[in-house]
């Protein structure tokens, strides 16, 4: 009984021995062997380059409407916050005291008329009668020298009624553009002139501009990426609103700071954009809303006008550690080669690879995660739907 017992107690320790020397095998390819993987080839394709940046809408043309005259505000002719008609009378001061002021400039230039009549029959007749005994050629030169005054009296004149004229037409403060009209900062009754602050703002509304910084690092790149295909004219300004949808117009860059900002190391780039009426109420006077305001954050989407043709593949497929972004793909033998890339524009699901992918590899999408370096795979075509352009912005 002892010898069978020690026997019985070796075959156990012989089973054991046995587990314990193909549980790393097990580990490592399971029951079936190497572990499935899905798999999909890096194809090139068409995309559109785009790069965001955070910007602001701002108006091409803003001013604040000022008198220009002291007076009384008789009138304000527009309703505070309505679009307004380049040359429409916005405001009316007071005219009386203006028309009379033009009036009495009117008769000073008309007294200094008469002067100037009297004067010069002065002179004639001096003139006439230095030809004779009676006259002297001192008579000759005082009429000469009155004459004179009073044709300057005359300039005089004309000039104060072309201020009064002037001062009369400032008494109207027209709309020196199209565009948005915000609120009045007065009422009517009160007394405004140069100095006493704007009485509303004006600002344009179509188009618009979207202004953002850029770095000078990344403004080298977009510099050094487009400018064998025009340079700024080889790319288009998208924008993207707050709650995420795509803008559909489309505007270009129109000016590119020529001064770095010391404080942020950035560029200031302005690309102009249409911004017309919302098609409900485009025919309603006044009553016009547009998509775009001065002053509201949007992100600016600069993208190339022609498509390239890049690596694209599921963004699923892209691991990341230590040493940055990596990709599995299917190499000889069936084994998993990590393979360092760089990416490029995100585009929803998929990514775009600028370095470390030629096209035409498998890339494993499926089950990367059981993969290690240089380990055997089955691989096979993945189930993840035909990759498509993606949209644009």
């Amino acid at each position: 009984m002892a010898h069978a017992s020690r026997w019985l107690s070796l075959g156990r320790i012989g089973i054991v021995v046995a587990l314990l020397t193909a549980q790393p095998a097990l580990a490592q390819f399971g029951p079936a062997g190497p572990p499935p993987v899905g798999v999909l080839v890096a194809a090139r394709q068409p995309v559109t380059e785009s790069t965001e940046f955070v910007g602001r809408i701002e108006a091409v043309d803003r001013v604040q409407l000022l008198a220009r005259v002291t007076g009384f505000l008789q009138e304000r002719l527009f309703i505070e916050g309505q679009e307004v008609r380049q040359g429409q009378i916005l405001f009316r001061l007071e005219r009386a005291p203006f028309e009379a002021e033009m009036a009495r400039a009117q008769a000073q230039v008309a007294a200094a008329e008469a002067e100037l009549a009297n004067a010069n029959i002065a002179l004639a007749r001096a003139r006439d009668l230095v030809r004779t005994a009676a006259g002297t050629q001192v008579r000759v030169d005082d009429a000469t020298a009155a004459q004179r005054g009073a044709q300057a009296q005359l300039l005089g004149a004309q000039a104060q009624l072309r201020v009064a004229q002037i001062n009369l037409g400032y008494t109207e403060i027209a709309a020196p553009f199209a565009g948005k009209i915000g609120r009045s900062t007065f009422s009517v009754g009160a007394v405004v002139g140069p100095n006493a602050g704007a009485l509303a703002t004006i600002v344009s509304q179509d188009p618009m501009r979207v202004s953002f910084p850029v770095s000078l690092r990344l403004g080298g790149e977009l510099r050094d990426r487009y400018a064998s295909r025009g340079g700024a004219q080889a790319v288009t300004v998208r924008i993207r609103l707050a709650g995420g949808a795509v803008y559909g117009q489309a505007g270009q860059i129109d000016f590119i700071d020529p001064q770095v900002d010391r404080n942020t190391d950035t560029l200031l780039v302005r690309a102009r954009i249409a911004n017309p009426p919302l098609a409900q109420n485009a025919g309603t006077a006044g009553q016009v809303d547009r998509t775009l305001i001065d002053g509201m954050f949007v992100t600016a989407l600069v993208e190339g006008s022609e498509p390239v043709q890049a690596v694209v593949i599921p963004r699923a497929a892209v691991l990341q550690d230590q040493q940055g972004y990596f990709v599995f793909v299917v190499g000889a033998e069936n084994r998993a080669m990590r393979r360092n890339v760089a990416l490029g524009r995100a585009l929803a699901e998929r990514v775009v690879i600028e370095r470390g992918l030629d096209g035409g590899e498998q890339v494993i999408v499926e089950g990367v995660q059981r993969v290690r370096p240089n380990q055997p795979v089955q691989p096979a075509p993945a189930a993840a739907p035909a990759l498509r352009p993606g949209p644009r912005g």
